[in-house]
């Protein structure tokens, strides 16, 4: 028994729940089995009863009918016995990969976000927001692109404290509705391909193709006519030269409004496609009972016209399902004469001037929930991981106990920073693989998480809103033509810029004009932060130059260093990855270039 506010193990219960999973999979393949051994038994049992029917004429034809509804109704059956069995493979396959989360083994094995990724944003590309082993692997549970989309826009955009606040509520409320997170990921396998919500979005409110009720009452009424006239034709021989120019009257009619319906229909074609699965995570999302101010008025949006959603949308997949009847040889002469595609191409036009509008709001709220849920799942694995304060003067990043959320809890250190008003800057010095850039990504990650509603990496963390900006990881690009250099004063512009912003800036510099020589990295470095500090900012910067280590000096009591150190134990570099105060006074570089190999 869980004492009162006490977590629960998450590593256990994503085991028992897989083991679970696993076995009612197990079952119901078990219960496949039968079904198909039965469904042989049937069909042995029709062609003996046919044998006998036909050939020696002993029983009648009609005691083929009961093998026949006992076969059919076993196929329908098995097919639903082998969907519950794949649902259930697919929610053990979600713990399982819940599992290799909590054991670090996730990289490689979710969604990467991949086309979020921006090399011109001012941090994403430094603190791997995206890409395999990226913090949107780690935390994306979604199945639907809007998910996604939803998900990238927050850890890409700080959110206003309100925001922030109104998100942790609500992933604190998700936290633990592992049920809910299991039935999200079950409903598809390849549902990121399927809904693209900027396509039903602008569908929905695009401008209409049909809407007059005359043209809709005459194609209802040729319709009916010719449908008449043929019966009184076949049946008794009379009408036909009625029903013949009934027939001609509607070929000219579709001729006329074939423009339109085409329209209609190829351009409902793209965003309709998966429609049954959104109706189906839509009909989830409205079943969930919710408390939190957030989720409650998320809820409420999911109603318009008085029907939920779910409804509204599997609505129009039927529309769409019964319009491909048409595409059939057999129905497809019937579908001619009651002018099939006209009907249902005023039904669509109908359905999108009642609902279309509201289909953005809808799959917005179905982005938000499931980015939501991401975030309650990140939370569920990480219980001793706390919600930031944010705090209202600043600007101010005050974290104690602060580890890198791709670390895992045996094997990070932690670090205390303080920045605020008072003290603006820290400069960091320190050996090569001491920590130094592993902190600026720390800082960066957790600053990232906090302003997105999530749970943080740390013991405790206070801050205000920030505009995060990094310098880590600049590259040549021989493509463009542009040196290591060049591409990081270029992205120094673009922080200064960022200042004036409405939201002070959290900088983060690692190796500081580490492409020029040490003469101008000195002069240049005290000028750029110098001018950031005057500006409203806050940050680290990371060097080897302890030319750098001056800048205190340069900015009184703004800034102060702290440094990283290196221990030689048993003829090898150690590391302890602990901040200390002051410069450091020793580099490993030669030992390093020894251990190597090179004659130093």
């Amino acid at each position: 028994m869980l004492e009162h506010g006490e977590r629960p193990d998450p590593h256990a219960e994503y085991e028992r729940r897989t083991e679970l999973r696993h076995g009612a999979a197990a079952r119901q393949e078990q219960l496949a089995n039968r079904i198909s051994n039965l469904r042989l038994f049937v069909f042995v049992a029709a062609a003996i009863i046919a044998w006998l029917a036909f050939q020696s004429a002993l029983i009648s034809t009609w005691w083929l009918l009961l093998p026949s509804v006992v076969f059919l109704l076993l196929l329908i059956l098995h097919e639903r016995v082998r969907r519950a069995t794949q649902r259930l493979e697919r929610a053990a396959a979600y713990y399982e990969r819940g599992t290799a989360r909590l054991e670090n083994r996730w990289a490689g094995t979710g969604e990467a976000g991949e086309r979020f990724v921006e090399r011109s944003h001012p941090y994403a590309d430094d603190l791997d927001l995206f890409g395999r082993g990226s913090l949107f692997e780690l935390i994306c549970v979604a199945r639907t692109r809007a998910g996604e989309e939803t998900l990238a826009r927050w850890l890409k955009a700080p959110a206003a404290p309100e925001d922030v606040r109104g998100r942790q509520a609500a992933v604190e409320e998700l936290r633990g509705q592992l049920d809910l997170r299991e039935d999200l990921a079950i409903l598809g396998t390849d549902v990121r391909a399927g809904i693209n919500p900027d396509t039903l979005a602008a569908w929905g409110k695009s401008p209409h193709v049909l809407g007059s009720r005359r043209v809709r009452l005459a194609a209802s009424l040729l319709a009916s006519v010719a449908v008449i006239t043929l019966i009184l034709w076949s049946a008794w021989g009379i009408s036909r030269d009625v029903f013949l120019l009934t027939a001609l009257a509607e070929v000219l009619f579709t001729l006329r409004m074939r423009g339109k319906v085409r329209r209609i229909v190829e351009g409902v074609e793209r965003p309709g496609q998966n429609l049954a699965l959104l109706s189906e995570v839509l009909a989830r999302l409205e079943r969930e009972p919710v408390s939190t101010p957030r989720l409650v008025e998320l809820s409420a949006q999911l109603v318009s016209e008085g029907l939920p959603a779910s409804r509204q949308i599997a609505r129009l997949h039927r529309l769409l399902v019964l319009l491909d009847y048409q595409r059939n040889l057999i129905f497809a002469p019937i579908a001619a004469l009651l002018l099939w595609e006209v009907h249902f191409a005023f039904a669509i036009e109908t359905w999108r001037r009642k609902s279309g509008p509201a289909a953005a709001q809808w799959l917005a709220v179905v982005g938000e929930m499931e980015a939501l849920s991401s975030l309650a799942g990140y939370a569920y694995e990480h219980p001793k991981d706390p919600f930031p304060e944010i705090a209202a003067h600043g600007p101010c990043f005050e974290g104690e106990g602060l580890a890198h959320p791709f670390l895992s809890e045996s094997t990070c250190v932690r670090n205390d920073v303080k920045l605020c008003p008072e003290l603006r800057v820290l400069v960091v010095s320190g050996s090569n693989m001491s920590g130094k850039s592993t902190l600026l990504r720390t800082i960066g990650t957790n600053a990232v998480l906090a302003l997105a509603g999530a749970p943080v990496r740390a013991r405790r963390l206070r801050l205000t809103p920030l505009a995060v900006g990094t310098s880590i990881q600049r590259r040549d690009s021989l493509q463009e033509g542009v040196s290591r250099f060049y591409a990081e004063i270029t992205r120094l512009r673009q922080l200064v810029d960022l200042t004036a912003g409405p939201l002070p800036l959290l900088f983060l510099l690692d190796e500081l004009l580490h492409g020029t020589n040490s003469h101008d990295r000195k002069i240049g470095a005290e000028a750029i932060v110098a001018d950031l500090v005057r500006r409203g900012a806050i940050g680290l910067l990371t060097t080897h130059d302890l030319a750098l280590a001056n800048i205190p000096e340069v900015l009184g009591p703004h800034a102060e260093n702290v440094h990283f150190e290196d221990f030689l134990e048993n003829g090898r570099l150690a590391f302890d990855y602990r901040m200390r105060s002051g410069v450091v006074r020793k580099s490993n570089a030669l030992e390093l270039m020894r251990s190597v190999g090179l004659k130093i």
